[in-house]
Formats: structure tokens, sequence, C-alpha cells
């Protein structure tokens, strides 16, 4: 199971859409889709990071495989991995690669009807 992270229990990971300029360019695909992230927390950051540079260091995808709102099993592509330690355990940070038809965007409007440059990604 080398080729994929999986999430084993707990909800349906959530993607938040991704501004930051060097994420951005991880998205230079023939295919219209949209980098996001999602953070997990895992009792082993460092190893699962680790297993994401060997596959990009052969030059082999890996992906996080999970169950859906509906419960499906589904895949995303993994572009860039970091592990953090907080005071509540280990982070797993992940950029995915989303296609389109995989989200909905919500377009967050204030009360003066103007529009809020910030959008949600939701499941």
């Amino acid at each position: 199971m080398e080729d994929k992270i999986t999430i084993i229990e707990g909800p349906t990971p959530l993607f938040e859409p991704v501004q930051d300029g060097w994420a951005l360019g991880l998205n230079e695909t023939r295919r219209f889709s949209h980098t996001a992230r999602t953070r997990l927390r895992t009792f082993n950051g460092p190893a699962l990071v680790e297993r994401c540079y060997r596959r990009w260091r052969d030059r082999l995808p890996i992906d996080l495989h999970y169950r859906d709102e509906t419960g499906m099993e589904t895949t995303t592509p993994i572009l860039a991995a970091r592990s953090v330690d907080t005071e509540d355990g280990q982070v797993l940070w992940l950029w995915v690669h989303l296609e389109r038809d995989d989200m909905e965007l919500e377009i967050n409007a204030s009360d003066d009807d103007s529009v809020d440059d910030d959008l949600d990604l939701l499941e």
C-alpha cells in the first residue's frame, strides 16, 4: 500500500481552497482542476511524508484514499505533504488535486450585496 495514504476512520476530509502562490503552481495540468489542502490527525506523520517523498523521488504518484460524504471510496492525487507537531498531536497537511466535478464552490456575500473574495470549498 505504498501508493496511497488511507484514512481508516473518521469523517470525510474537509478540503479548503489554496491561495498560496507556491501551491497554485502545483496545478499545472491539462485538465481544469483545483488545488486544495486538507488537515488530518495522525500518529505517524513523518513516516507518511517520507512515503510521499519516496514515491515522488521515483516519479510515481501517490493518492489519498478516503470515503466521500455518500460513503463511497474515492481517491485524489497528493501533490505535497507536511507533518506538524501540535499540542494535540501530529497533524498531516496534504495538498491534493481535485477535479472540477469533485467540488462545489460557495461565494460568500455580505449584507450590502457586495461580493466577498473568500471562496469556501465544500465537499
